[in-house]
């Protein structure tokens, strides 16, 4: 992909004012969707509820959408699917394309619409824009890593505090939903990268950072464009603006950020905290920057000993990722006013998400661990570390990525390489480079072919894997599925593929 064709926002004076708010009609207005996901689905029913003319095209016409378009028929939205229908606009005239984040800013279809002039929007910058009477502090969280761990943090402290909060975004409820809730007093989002592109309003009470490494670069079209999309959270922020003191990249952004006067910059480190920053003393979660003394001194916040309970490793130290994901939640707690008190017992609430580098076995002094959730080389980092001696289940969709460093960081912790992604060509490079004498067993796609339905293709992978994966594992060992790849080679999403593995692992020790 070339370098991203969208660096600056795309006609946004052209935005129909009558979408501000929940309710004004939108009558007259040609307003086109695409996709009927996650993401779409909701734009089309608000849109078309408020009387809008909406089409929404879909290049999928196999999947089941039938309760789907029952409810879209109400409000007589056009769903429009098929490949043809994605190609380019529709002959009609159109007012607004409301995208879902899949679809990458080079879509053809897209270039179309910002060639025409039509504004594209995505469902940030639509959820701001509607939100209206809705006064809900938001509370945003992008980064490479992390997000939807400090997100969750998040959630629980607030809740601990007696606030209606709820996660929502790229996690839980969507974030259109979540703004046209009644009732709600805060919102924990987390924003990915594809969904702050399409975005130009937002302004956050407060947002955070929590890392940044190379990912997504397919989508994006350079390293540059996606740090350029991350930084966009920061920008307008209201009150604190929460960077990761060991990644200077997100100070940088910080430091670039249009911010509303009085915002500040709050840092947070594993380590000691200067003033303005949240870090560790000892074994205590320690804040120096919501407080008036804290140039001379520090108030507690929580205990290492919460972290670990929190992300599921009770009686170990945390590792320092998981102790960064806490400081940041409490960061963005601590600017709405949520003590310390509520802040440990959030974190004791907390229950780490699934596929998040879960132990679903133990067995003959062999870990089996499901960190399918480890999409990419920063993911997959963390991961490693945690674990020695280590055989590792990796690929899938490298999105460009430069597998070098982990070979080189961690090749002394691995015994073996049980690769299955379909296209294994940037793993066996990097490996070459680094570790050549790295026991490598490849799982051949041709396992997988099953009537072309990926489910079945995933089966027959992951249950090659778990084999190969036992087949030298002793006493000790800990065989890690942490991808550092997409999954949509030969599975649905990463969830199917940790399912899949914690299956796969289960029949085999009970075989």
């Amino acid at each position: 992909m070339a370098e991203n064709p969208v660096t600056d926002y795309p006609n946004a004076d052209a935005i129909p004012a009558a979408l501000m708010g929940p309710s004004s009609s939108l009558d007259g207005l040609r307003i086109l969707v695409t996709g009927l996901g996650v993401t779409g689905f909701p734009a089309a029913v608000h849109l078309g509820e408020r009387g809008a003319d909406v089409i929404v095209v879909d290049g999928d016409d196999q999947a089941d959408v039938s309760e789907k378009a029952q409810i879209l028929e109400v409000f007589d939205v056009d769903i429009r699917r098929g490949p043809e229908h994605v190609e380019t606009l529709p002959e009609e005239s159109l007012d607004l394309v409301v995208t879902s984040p899949g679809w990458r800013p080079d879509h053809p279809l897209l270039l179309a619409a910002m060639q025409a002039g039509v504004p594209v929007i995505g469902e940030v910058e639509l959820a701001w824009r509607i939100r209206g009477t809705n006064d809900a502090q938001w509370l945003t969280i992008t980064g490479t890593n992390g997000k939807t761990t400090t997100t969750t943090m998040l959630e629980s402290m607030l809740l601990a505090h007696g606030l209606k909060a709820k996660a929502c975004g790229n996690i839980g409820a969507p974030l259109l939903e979540a703004v046209l809730e009644p009732g709600l007093e805060v919102l924990a989002i987390e924003l990915s990268s594809f969904q702050l592109h399409w975005q130009d309003s937002l302004s956050a009470d407060a947002s955070a950072v929590l890392n940044i490494a190379p990912d997504h670069l397919d989508w994006h079209g350079s390293a540059d464009a996606y740090e350029a999309d991350k930084a966009k959270i920061y920008h307008q922020t209201k009150t604190a603006c929460v960077y990761n003191a060991a990644d200077e990249v997100t100070l940088r952004m910080v430091e670039d950020a249009d911010v509303v006067d009085g915002a500040k910059a709050i840092g947070f480190t594993t380590g000691i905290p200067r003033p303005g920053e949240l870090g560790v003393v000892e074994d205590l979660l320690v804040d120096r920057a919501f407080i008036p003394q804290r140039y001379s001194s520090a108030a507690e916040l929580a205990s290492l000993d919460d972290v670990a309970t929190a992300t599921g490793v009770a009686g170990q130290r945390p590792a320092d990722h998981q102790i960064s994901n806490a400081l940041a939640a409490a960061a963005l707690a601590r600017s709405v006013g949520v003590p310390g008190p509520a802040i440990a017992e959030g974190l004791k609430n907390h229950s780490l998400g699934a596929h998040r580098m879960v132990t679903v076995a133990e067995r003959d002094g062999i870990r089996w661990v499901d960190d399918s959730k480890a999409t990419n080389t920063h993911a997959a980092n963390a991961s490693l570390n945690s674990f020695d001696p280590i055989i590792w289940i990796a690929g899938g969709l490298p999105k460009g990525a430069d597998f070098t460093p982990l070979f080189s960081d961690h090749g002394h912790r691995l015994r073996a390489l049980v690769l299955i992604g379909a296209d294994d060509t940037a793993f066996r490079e990097a490996v070459a480079a680094t570790v050549p004498d790295l026991d490598v067993i490849r799982i051949e796609p041709a396992l997988a072919v099953d009537s072309g339905v990926p489910r079945r293709r995933g089966e027959a992978v992951v249950a090659a894997a778990v084999d190969a994966a036992a087949s030298i594992a002793v006493s000790g060992d800990t065989v890690l599925l942490a991808p550092a790849a997409a999954s949509m080679d030969q599975f649905l999403n990463y969830n199917t593929r940790g399912e899949l593995f914690t299956q796969a692992v289960h029949s085999h020790l009970e075989s």
